[in-house]
């Protein structure tokens, strides 16, 4: 038998789940992986990435209903996404972009319970056999150093 070791994945297994919302939860940004926040819209690190650099933006208001939001959270959600690809792009310079809402759990949302976008940068080649053999993702890049890394490129995009 193969061994891939994660020890990192021990803290997922034994910290307590949380009962709140984690697009709701307050604390420090850095530790919550929240990048980004306007009055409407939040962007925020994906703690089980598809690939480094994985984030989601979601509205600030607690909804899982895309029909609830009012015009002015649709405009800033898909602001937000704009503005979290222009971002990523001239932070890692990904060959392309996988853009998506999973909308209840047969959709495979993993957060039912609130609204969110993922904007997931890709490059060719970064899916490697493992995701296919192994049923693994292989991401190199601790979350708080990707989150170290992409946090002066939303400051500076703030700025723009």
């Amino acid at each position: 038998m193969e061994r891939l070791w994660a020890p990192w994945r021990m803290e997922y297994i034994t910290e307590p789940k949380q009962p709140e919302c984690i697009f709701c939860r307050e604390g420090d940004d850095r530790q919550l992986l929240i990048l980004h926040r306007t009055g409407l819209v939040m962007v925020m690190l994906n703690r089980y990435p598809y690939v480094n650099g994985h984030v989601m933006v979601a509205p600030v208001r607690h909804t899982s209903d895309l029909d609830t939001l009012s015009d002015e959270e649709m405009v800033a959600l898909f602001r937000g996404v704009a503005f979290c690809r222009r971002v990523l792009a001239e932070a890692g310079n990904p060959d392309g972009f996988n853009i998506g809402v999973n909308l209840g759990k047969a959709a495979g949302a993993g957060v039912e319970e609130h609204l969110h976008i993922h904007v997931v940068p890709r490059w060719n080649g970064d899916n490697n056999f493992m995701s296919v053999v192994a049923g693994t993702r292989v991401v190199p890049e601790a979350l708080l150093v990707t989150y170290d890394r992409l946090l002066p490129f939303f400051q500076a995009g703030d700025r723009r």
